[in-house]
Order: C-alpha cells, then structure tokens, then sequence
C-alpha cells in the first residue's frame, strides 16, 4: 500500500484536541491516511473478537444506521466486532478509523488476517492511526494501551459484544476516566458476550437498540441529524423497494404493500418495523407512508 506514514506531535495543531486531553495522551500518533478525520465526530465500536450471530447483526444494524449523519466510527481492526464495524461503515461510505497496537507500515499491521480490511480502509479515504513507530510488532501489552486511544478520540463508546474479562471492558474503563459516554447492546441473559453489556447498563451505561438512541445523545449540540440526510436512502435491498413503492404511490397499507412487492408477509413486517425505527416511514390510520422531512 502506497500510503504515506505522517507523524503528529502532540503540540501541533493537527493532533487531536480530544485526544489531548486524557491522561497519558500518546506524545505522537503515527498516521497513514486521510488524517482530516481526526478532527470529526467520532463514535467508537468495540466487543469480542468471538462475536455471535447476534453480534454481527448488532453492529451491522446500528453502524449502518449511523449513516448521514457525519461520524466516523472508530475501532482497532480486530478479528470480530471491531472488523465488522470497519466493514460495515465502509459499505455504507462512512469514514472510518483503525487504531493499531502496532507500526502502521505494511509489514506490522496487525492481525495479518485484516490487511485488506486495512487496505479498503485507507483506499475509501479512511485512517489507520498508532502511537509506535514504523517497525514495530504487536504485543499483549500494546492492545489495552491503544484502548485508550479508541476511547480517546471518541466522544462515546459503544460495547455490542464482550465477556467479562475482555479488552472491550478495558475500553469502557478508559472512556469513563476519560468522561466519555458508554453505550452498550442488551443481549441474552445467558450468553457470556452478553455478561458485558448488561453489566455496563446495570451501571449506568446507555442501553442502545438501534443507533437513534445514539444519535439523540447528541444532535443538538453537535449538529447531526435525527434523522438521515435521504429519507429513500438505505442500503438494505427489501427496505429500498418499500420505500420506493410507498414515493410512488403516496399511501399504502401493510397488505398493499405484500402484494405489490411479491414479498413473504414476514419480510414485509420486519422492514417496516426497521424503517418507522429509523423514521423513514411513518404509520397513520393503518396507512404507512414516507415520513417528511
């Protein structure tokens, strides 16, 4: 990867001011990318590299749902939540940024495994950012210190997925000594990666079914949106096509609806419920239609 390694010092102008701010803040980030990110609204999303089926929705689901709304999300290029967050955001054109426990140059970026991942994240005009140099390998040790970076560049921090003891906790732990939000996803009871999150929400931390209840943490004093830029905007195919049907003919039931779109009864119900969450539809006299602006 023809990407250029950029060092930013700590005193100058380009180093993130939040990042400044927390204890023991790196005295440099080695930066490859597209380092104009450092100074946006950023969301950071982390949990378990042995994420469930559950998980995978989770992130997928609330990070695209984040779309139109000027964040970048904010990760550390692990194997599971962190890789599918990346992923997500970049099928959604939203900016990203990796935060590595090792150099940035091509032969240290870790684990080997996301390299492409990296690669699509600094084609898509993303950032892969570290506090060691070039050179450098990974270690156990490096991991828990660059949390604190995830969590330092993020105005919160959302846990989908993670046991007890896990290095997503670790995150967690910063963002509150950094007096940064925590959010965290509900999940099953009996789930180990679930013990995490709902440990967190029995503390305090923001539950989070879908990404509104992010959003409305804080759209009015920084400016986004409550909801998306395009009302007709989705990436989810069955939701397009609903919401196409419903531009063009103004008014329909949820019955109008099945037999318009030749779709199963089950699929039909699932996508409205999914757009009136995300305030694309809006549901009136048992007539759906799209929701203004």
């Amino acid at each position: 990867m023809n990407f250029p390694i950029i060092e930013i010092k700590i005193k100058t102008k380009e180093y993130p001011k939040l990042l400044a701010q927390i204890h023991n803040p790196p005295k440099q980030l080695y930066c490859r990318g597209n380092i104009e990110l450092l100074k946006s609204f950023c969301i950071g999303v982390v949990g378990t590299r042995k994420l469930t089926a559950y998980g995978k929705e989770a992130t997928e689901r609330i990070v695209s749902e984040l779309t139109g709304n000027d964040i970048t999300i904010v990760s550390g290029l692990a194997m599971g939540v962190d890789a599918i967050a990346h992923q997500t955001a970049l099928d959604n054109e939203l900016p990203t940024i990796a935060v590595l426990g090792s150099g940035v140059d091509n032969n240290c970026i870790y684990p080997r495994v996301n390299f492409n991942l990296a690669r699509e994240i600094l084609s898509n005009n993303g950032l892969i950012v570290s506090e060691y140099k070039p050179g450098f390998q990974a270690n156990e040790k490096t991991f828990p210190q660059r949390n604190r970076i995830i969590s330092g560049l993020s105005k919160g921090v959302l846990v989908v997925e993670a046991p007890l003891i896990s290095g997503a906790l670790i995150t967690t732990r910063f963002a509150t000594e950094q007096n940064r939000d925590v959010f965290a996803v509900p999940g099953n009871i009996f789930s180990p990666n679930s013990k995490g999150p709902n440990m967190l929400i029995g503390k305090g931390a923001k539950p989070v079914f879908s990404a509104q209840d992010i959003i409305d943490s804080y759209y009015q004093n920084m400016g986004l949106d409550l909801e998306p830029k395009n009302k007709l905007s989705t990436k989810n195919p069955i939701e397009k096509q609903i919401l196409g049907i419903l531009d063009e003919n103004g008014e329909l039931s949820g019955d109008d609806i099945i037999s318009l779109t030749n779709l199963e009864t089950s699929q039909v119900i699932a996508a409205l419920s999914m757009l009136e969450l995300k305030n694309k539809v809006k549901l009136k006299a048992s007539k759906y239609t799209v929701a203004k602006r």
